[in-house]
């Protein structure tokens, strides 16, 4: 196992996806856990992430610097390297020429964590300080124009620093300097697989669970497929999904939950039927923030009151994923902006009676359908694009009403069968429709049309954390478009959102 510690970093998730794809186990804790910890995880190496702090800075982020006498490896990356090299004695300054960038790396010693590697490859540079004294036993192992020190290493204690980012792909032979790293230099071995992942799941769950009950809110997306299917081979009968129609659902998404998991997976499913709960507060709300706050929270109570009714239910699992943890709120103790609630982690209340229990709050999506193949999952499921937890409330601007639920279910039912039709779905990342709080002018049929806006979006990415517009073929754009307008009464304009992220979110609110 792998330890990252938590500076700050916008990279810090990248980190712990390339350790996971050379298939080594990392855990990425705040810089404030105790040594006592970090011994009794006994980890094969420690990677000090970057950070946007300066070394000098009142503040700074800082680790127990008994991590360096502890005698594992240890890798600092950009601010982790200053750390490291501040904590043993050296000197780092604010630089003469600040690095923003590609840089070309010129490799001086092609051993240790550059061996394989060329000797000139570009790397991705972000820092303004630089260090401008080693400790003792340290020598510089690679240089930039502006950076003497880019790479440096005191390999009798097994000690070494980037000054650039290796898990960007902007460093293209930074996964090999992971890879020696990992291998090299900490003599990992190649044991993260997901068959690995459900095991030692699987028993966390029981030995957690014991012999209580377990409800878990299953929407028939991915997220909570696979953990329903799960938690299921972990606990069998001691498992009760609920299925609650908030009203703001796809098509017939209750009919689908239905015939896969009570008829397939034999999993004891509850249908609730809680569409009055959820429109009516809705009513007259705009606010984004204010939508999913109430979504959230109602959604808790109807579980609560559902769990009333279950003799022994102490636990409610939800399939909250890494991204999710990260957009709302910083999930190692850092303090972060929050950009939107998540309906699994946004609006609950703080005297909750039943335990959370989230068992891929650590992974990343591709890794959940990677999970949910080896579960045995049909890949409709697996291959579902993301649905928000707060459902088309989300997805139209403004006010949610019956009325434009409507419009928005027909819209969004079009997009998605056009989209499969012309083998785009398992090629894109999440595609849907957006209704706005605006009316055009239009004509049909000679006559002047005044009626809503519905905005197409399709995005291409690998765990949403950024994602690029789609450039969809325009024939299917034109196919999408008249039949929105053809097929949806309301409806005269269809537009197409041509903006990445970031800046801009997946979903609109």
């Amino acid at each position: 196992m792998i330890l990252i510690i938590d500076f700050g970093s916008q990279y810090n998730q990248l980190i712990a996806r390339r350790v996971r794809e050379l298939k080594v186990y990392c855990q990425i804790e705040p810089p404030g856990i105790e040594l006592s910890q970090i011994e009794s995880v006994a980890p094969r190496g420690i990677i000090l992430s970057g950070g946007p702090a300066s070394i000098y800075e009142k503040g700074s982020p800082k680790v127990d610097f008994r991590i360096f006498n502890l005698g594992i490896p240890i890798l600092g990356i950009c601010y982790g390297m200053q750390y490291l090299i501040h904590n043993l004695g050296g000197k780092v300054e604010r630089a003469l020429k600040r690095e923003y960038g590609l840089a070309e790396l010129r490799v001086l010693d092609s051993n240790g964590l550059f061996r394989g590697v060329r000797t000139v490859t570009p790397c991705w540079m972000s820092h303004g300080d630089s260090a401008s004294l080693l400790p003792a036993g340290f020598k510089i192992t690679a240089s930039t124009e502006n950076t003497a020190a880019a790479a440096v290493e005191n390999r009798k204690r097994n000690l070494y620093g980037l000054q650039f980012h290796p898990e960007v792909s902007h460093t293209p032979q930074g996964k090999k300097m992971l890879s020696n790293f990992l291998f090299g230099v900490c003599g990992c071995e190649k044991n993260w697989t997901m068959k690995l992942f459900i095991e030692r799941e699987i028993e966390e769950i029981r030995s957690e669970v014991a012999d209580k009950k377990v409800i878990l809110g299953l929407s028939g997306g991915v997220d909570s497929s696979v953990t329903a299917v799960l938690l299921n081979k972990a606990i069998r009968k001691q498992l009760t999904c609920i299925f609650v129609d908030n009203g703001l659902l796809s098509t017939d998404e209750g009919e689908r939950v239905k015939r896969t998991f009570r008829d397939h997976f034999k999993i004891n499913v509850r249908y609730i039927n809680a569409r009055k709960r959820f429109l009516v507060p809705l009513k007259g709300v705009i606010d984004p923030e204010r939508k999913r706050k109430i979504i959230g929270k109602t959604f808790i109570r109807v579980f609560e009151e559902e769990a009333a009714k279950i003799r022994g239910a102490h636990f409610l699992a939800q399939g909250t994923l890494y991204p999710d943890l990260i957009e709302s709120r910083s999930p190692f103790g850092g303090p972060s902006a929050v950009i939107k609630s998540h309906h699994n982690v946004g609006g609950l209340p703080k005297k909750m009676r039943l335990k959370l229990i989230e068992p891929l709050k650590h992974l990343f999506k591709d890794e959940v359908r990677i999970l949910g193949t080896e579960l045995g999952l049909p890949e409709d499921i697996i291959y579902r694009h993301p649905f928000p937890g707060p459902g088309l409330a989300v997805r139209i601007i403004g006010e949610v009403t019956p009325r434009r639920l409507s419009i928005i279910r027909q819209a969004d039912d079009i997009v998605t069968d056009e989209i499969k039709r012309s083998d785009q779905y398992r090629k894109l990342w999440q595609s849907f429709a957006i209704l706005l709080p605006l009316k055009s002018v239009g004509i049909m049929g000679d006559r002047r049309t005044y009626e809503h806006i519905v905005v197409i979006r399709a995005v291409r990415s690998t765990d949403a954390m950024t994602a690029d517009w789609a450039r969809l073929p325009h024939p299917l754009l034109v196919r999408i478009s008249n039949r929105i307008i053809n097929e949806v009464r309301g409806v005269n304009r269809v537009t197409y959102d041509i903006s990445s992220k970031p800046p801009s979110t997946i979903e609109w609110e």
